[in-house]
């Protein structure tokens, strides 16, 4: 059995498919909705900046404690445990909303909590998959995990936008609060072997195991240092493509763009179920690539047909970087210290991305619009293609383990 199909036999896999993309679902109604509350309730973008950037701060600050408890706990324990806070804290979000008696600091304080308790399932998440299906078609089961996501997140957009426009954004955040309950829901009936940590020390001596483990494979640290600048252009692009959008292709052009890079992301999964790189961190890197184009592009020739096409190219190549690197990162960091690399890998790579929100502003009032965003996409080239062929990135070959003893669960 191959493809989408194969990862579906496995009964623990399903479950964490369904809850990841119920996850994604919920994560995606839960800014739409949350903007609109904010500015219903206080006209200010400042406040809906502040109560957005307590989620960010709490969602990065602990990453690496996610980590620790996802090594040292059953990961379904963990992730069914996140979820029912998020529940109960996006509840109570929901009903101040809706009863009309919501105010910022409450609004900052819930947000924190909800971003904190993210961080705290991402590593798990992500640390999971490898413990659900037999070793020869993990590559599968991440570009189906990655389609189910993208396909979440389209149809989280949408049915934020309709609650908010329909039923108020109350609702929309009731509807959040319920899909991480039922998440939860679902991620109870995971069964399978724990992995635990055999460190058995303090949390800080965990930390500086797993800090021992990311720094002691070359590739791991050099992919993730790229992705800090790489992502850092991804900010900026972030805050200075709209603005272009709005001088040349439109809003309504923006958000075709947009929607064509989630085609892309879309097409990029239905790709990497198939293919199969000898240098898969080589390829991945060098399709990481294409992002730089697409910032050439609204840079310089900010023409609709030329970033749609773009925008879609963009999303092929990180879904084939995020199958690759999920995938490789899997095979290669022992089982017991994976939520642990991966917490830093997230940690370093996701830092940069409000660096590059709040530096872009300021740069292309410096030097103008288009400066800024070539600029950005040499900076995006370079990471990519210097870690590409970094020696230790570039010889990587691919592991084609043996099955663990996995067996199909029953439905």
């Amino acid at each position: 059995m191959s493809g989408a199909v194969a990862p579906l036999r496995f009964a623990a896999y399903r479950r964490l498919l369904a809850g990841r993309t119920i996850n994604t679902v919920g994560s995606a109604i839960a800014p739409i909705a949350l903007a609109f509350a904010v500015l219903d309730l206080t006209g200010s973008v400042s406040m809906l900046g502040l109560i957005v950037g307590a989620r960010s701060l709490a969602d990065v600050a602990f990453l690496l404690l996610g980590g620790v408890l996802a090594d040292r706990l059953p990961r379904p324990l963990v992730l069914v445990g996140s979820n029912v806070l998020s529940g109960v804290t996006q509840a109570v979000v929901a009903t101040l909303v809706l009863a009309g008696v919501a105010h910022v600091p409450a609004l900052v304080v819930l947000s924190a909590l909800n971003g904190a308790l993210s961080a705290l399932s991402r590593p798990a998440t992500a640390a999971l998959t490898p413990q659900t299906v037999p070793a020869e078609i993990l590559q599968q089961a991440n570009a189906v995990m990655r389609i189910g996501a993208n396909a979440g997140i389209v149809l989280g957009a949408s049915a934020g936008g309709a609650l908010v426009a329909f039923v108020g954004p109350g609702w929309g955040l009731a509807v959040d609060a319920a899909s991480f309950l039922l998440a939860g829901l679902v991620f109870v009936g995971i069964r399978v072997p724990h992995v635990a940590s055999t460190s058995g020390g303090s949390i800080v001596a965990d930390l500086r195991e797993g800090w021992g483990e990311f720094t002691a494979r070359t590739w791991v640290w050099v992919v993730v240092v790229a992705f800090t600048v790489i992502n850092g252009t991804i900010g900026a692009m972030q805050v200075l493509g709209p603005a272009v959008a709005d001088e040349t292709i439109g809003r309504s052009g923006w958000g075709m763009v947009l929607a064509a890079q989630t085609a892309g992301f879309v097409a990029g999964g239905v790709i990497a179920l198939r293919t199969r790189f000898q240098r898969p961190l080589l390829a991945a890197m060098l399709f990481m690539a294409l992002e730089s184009f697409f910032l050439v592009g609204l840079g310089v020739a900010p023409h609709l047909p030329v970033l749609l096409a773009l925008g879609f190219l963009t999303g092929i190549g990180v879904e084939q970087f995020s199958v690759a690197w999920e995938t490789t990162i899997q095979q290669h960091v022992p089982a017991d210290k994976l939520a642990r690399v991966i917490s830093y890998d997230m940690l370093g790579s996701f830092v940069a991305i409000p660096v590059g929100e709040v530096v872009a502003g300021p740069i292309a009032g410096g030097i103008g619009m288009s400066a800024t965003l070539v600029g950005a996409a040499v900076l995006s080239f370079t990471a990519a293609v210097v870690a590409a062929f970094t020696p230790s990135v570039r010889r990587l070959r691919r592991v084609d383990a043996p099955a663990p003893v996995v067996e199909p669960s029953s439905p």
